[in-house]
């Protein structure tokens, strides 16, 4: 699950960035009100981590962009404004959740998971596939009774897969998905994590396909 937090505060923003990374999410972060609105425009989140007080444009108008655009991902608001006027503001727009600064990293967490849990309320989390069981909020994968302990990029290529499952994904594809603002992720990489994953999965039955200059397909066992 991919997460982004747009936040003026290095400091703070890197604190949330390493609290959410490992707890196994995928984890994008902008400084800029302005080009949170450009990247929302054209990059699905699960959640939103959303400063309001942002240089380019302020956080209440970024979310009223979301949610005109009928974009309705959830929103986690921080802001060191205490005004209840401004909260009621926040929560008009169509925030989800609120946090006044400061706040402590383990109540983010919590709040970051109960979205994340809201938002797939309607779909189960786990998805069963052979004797292969991923829990997308939990972020747990068992084969069988046994746990299967995969790296954060590791696991967020099983659920990419999973989530196109009988679809060809191109190298490209997988590298966007695997990669942040900070760091890209390369097609000789691209192999070497598919090539892992194989190897750690096909015990359940679940192929990987190579599909010859177009990608990679998962087939259901």
């Amino acid at each position: 699950m991919r997460v982004l937090i747009v936040e003026d505060n290095a400091a703070l923003a890197n604190g949330v960035f390493t609290a959410l990374d490992t707890i196994g999410l995928a984890v994008d972060v902008l400084n800029d009100g302005l080009e949170a609105d450009e990247v929302l425009r054209v990059q699905q989140y699960d959640v939103v981590v959303l400063d309001l007080n942002l240089p380019g444009l302020d956080g209440l108008d970024v979310l009223a962009n979301m949610r005109s655009r009928s974009d309705n991902t959830p929103v986690l608001v921080l802001t060191a404004r205490d005004h209840i006027s401004d909260r009621v503001a926040g929560l008009d727009l169509g925030a989800d959740d609120y946090l006044t600064k400061p706040f402590e990293l383990i109540e983010l967490e919590a709040r970051v998971r109960a979205l994340l849990r809201r938002n797939s309320e309607n779909k189960s989390p786990v998805i069963e596939l052979g004797t292969l069981s991923f829990n997308s909020v939990a972020r747990t994968t068992h084969i069988g009774s046994q746990v299967l302990d995969l790296p954060k990029r590791e696991f967020c290529l099983l659920e990419l897969f999973i989530s196109k499952i009988g679809q060809v994904i191109s190298k490209d594809q997988i590298a966007d998905g695997l990669a942040n603002f900070d760091e890209d992720v390369t097609s000789n990489a691209v192999e070497i994590y598919v090539s892992r994953l194989r190897k750690k999965i096909q015990i359940s039955g679940i192929n990987i396909k190579t599909v010859r200059g177009l990608g990679y397909l998962m087939e259901r066992p």
